[in-house]
């Protein structure tokens, strides 16, 4: 029996597809979900809905029971995910999970960046636990950058302030066949990966949507403590501005350069491109 954690989230959806697609029975998935009323699609595809709360050790025991294999994807609460990640990895180890996949940040042991801490403590936790473990260390989404792409090419500016340093995203559906792939017993236990796309600047990436969209776009640089201030006038809440202008400072410093073959390795195909990426959010 496989487990995913956030089920009903982008890079959860993606991997139960990924594992169906590849002909896995869903009787054989088990999707960890807050609200069922939110995943009854993947009800509809025969796939049994657990609740479990990241709060509660005896809750998550329940969601895992008869469990061998749990994707733990990082969950969304950063500032409580230590816990949190904590209490499913003990819960794993009371269901007698035997293999526990988890979603980290690249360079998680060595990153001075904000999100990397709470990713090194699960880590930690997880390779304390004695459950033969995978690590999968993916760099950043290039969906981070999707999301607003008809703001960002009518203003003709992309902000940020990663000094035009090169970093390595992959796209989504990328992470999540890598995730699938080690849930379907490829890959090495206890080991890290660490999961990285074709390496590029935010300049390239404001030529490159220039390119895909026919509208000259430039990329504005701007020191850390600007675009949070930036972020926040957008309405982002402090934290999370604060947070995103933490992540471009680490980018600046190289921490989010990673380039190495273990995702195309893992997925066994080509990288998805930006180019491809971006065409497909302004279709």
């Amino acid at each position: 029996m496989i487990a995913v954690t956030g089920a009903t989230g982008h890079l959860g959806k993606l991997v139960i597809n990924d594992l169906l697609e590849r002909g896995t029975n869903p009787k054989t998935i088990v999707a960890l979900v807050r609200d069922k009323n939110k995943a009854q699609d993947l009800a509809a595809k025969g796939i049994e809905l657990r609740v479990g709360n990241y709060e509660s050790v005896e809750s998550l025991e329940k969601a895992f029971a008869g469990v061998d294999k749990l994707l733990l994807i990082s969950g969304s609460e950063v500032g409580k995910r230590i816990e949190q990640h904590a209490n499913a990895v003990a819960a794993a180890k009371k269901a007698g999970v035997k293999l526990i996949a988890y979603t980290s940040i690249t360079k998680a042991d060595t990153s001075k960046m904000m999100l990397a801490t709470e990713h090194l403590a699960t880590e930690k936790a997880i390779q304390a636990s004695g459950i033969p473990f995978v690590i999968l260390r993916n760099d950043w989404y290039l969906e981070n950058y999707t999301g607003n792409l008809q703001a960002t090419i009518a203003h003709g500016v992309v902000a940020g302030a990663t000094k035009g340093a090169t970093f390595n995203p992959a796209s989504r559906a990328d992470y999540a066949a890598a995730a699938a792939s080690v849930l379907l017993g490829e890959g090495k236990t206890n080991t890290i990966y660490e999961l990285s796309g074709k390496g590029f600047s935010m300049p390239q990436f404001a030529e490159e949507l220039s390119k895909v969209s026919g509208k000259k776009v430039e990329y504005k640089d701007m020191p850390a403590a600007d675009y949070e201030k930036l972020l926040a006038s957008f309405g982002l809440p402090a934290p999370v501005a604060h947070m995103l202008a933490d992540s471009d400072e680490g980018i600046s410093r190289g921490e989010l350069a990673m380039e190495k073959n273990d995702l195309e390795n893992l997925i066994h195909r080509p990288l998805t491109s930006l180019q491809a990426v971006l065409k497909n959010a302004l279709a």
